[in-house]
């Protein structure tokens, strides 16, 4: 199984709505550690840790609803310095673990962590 990492990406998530449509604008866009992807040959599966919301409500990911959805995950890879391969992107994603959350009790701010599975991905 290999996996990869990603340091401190900023990943945008759209609701997919059919395999062939998603959303042109994200819901919620997060700013990540890191992400982790692993792969059996065949699907994905990977973690998203200690991320925070730079826009939309992250919120939803936690509800009953939020992990019956599926999603479209992108981010760019600032390694790659041609700007025209540095798009990753994961499809099919459900956070079958759920997300889960910590409050940072001085600035009422929340930290959150989320396990996934995708179906498809480009990664390289």
């Amino acid at each position: 199984m290999s996996e990869s990492v990603w340091k401190k990406p900023v990943i945008c998530i759209f609701k997919e709505r059919s395999t062939d449509e998603w959303q042109s604008d994200p819901f919620v866009v997060i700013k990540a550690k890191q992400v982790k992807v692993a792969s059996n040959g065949k699907e994905f599966s990977g973690k998203v840790e200690d991320f925070f919301t730079l826009m939309g409500d992250a919120d939803y990911l936690t509800t009953l609803r939020g992990r019956d959805d599926h999603y479209v995950m992108c981010w760019f890879d600032d390694t790659i310095p041609d700007m025209t391969n540095d798009l990753r992107r994961l499809r099919g994603v459900r956070f079958f673990g759920g997300v889960n959350y910590t409050i940072n009790e001085k600035t009422s701010k929340r930290t959150y962590n989320a396990t996934f599975n995708a179906k498809q991905a480009k990664l390289s």
